[in-house]
């Protein structure tokens, strides 16, 4: 399975993401570095399959990505639909946010985030359960 992630014939497109950041990815960005977020390890422009995802963190399987005006394209959309279904295939969830919501609610974006990568707790047992008589 790790011949799916950052293969090297992509490695000069990945320098060139990381170098040329959009304004909204370089806010996530800030939140997201050095395990900020919940400890988890976000990785930025990372190669899974013949994609580059925006951000990435191994740990939860959970890609993002920032949208720009360029995705709202009828080509981009179906383009990006389908690039969607094939990395959600691999077992890897995909959060997609625009520039806009980063950029005017990082809060919602950050605690959306939290809430993906924090597991369920399993349901209680309520009731006398676990108590001595």
């Amino acid at each position: 399975m790790t011949d799916i992630f950052n293969k090297k014939e992509f490695v000069k497109k990945r320098q060139y993401l990381r170098k040329n950041m959009t304004k909204a990815e370089i806010i996530l960005w800030s939140k997201l570095k050095g395990k900020q977020l919940k400890g988890l390890k976000f990785r930025r422009q990372h190669g899974i399959n013949n994609y580059v995802v925006d951000f990435y963190c191994p740990e939860s399987r959970l890609a993002i990505e920032i949208d720009g005006g360029v995705h709202y394209y009828n080509s981009r959309v179906t383009y990006d639909k389908q690039r969607q279904e094939e990395i959600e295939a691999l077992g890897i969830k995909v959060l997609r946010y625009t520039n806009n919501d980063v950029v005017k609610n990082l809060e919602d974006v950050l605690n959306d985030i939290i809430k993906t990568t924090t597991p369920l707790s399993p349901p209680s047992q309520g009731g006398d359960a676990g108590k001595d008589k």
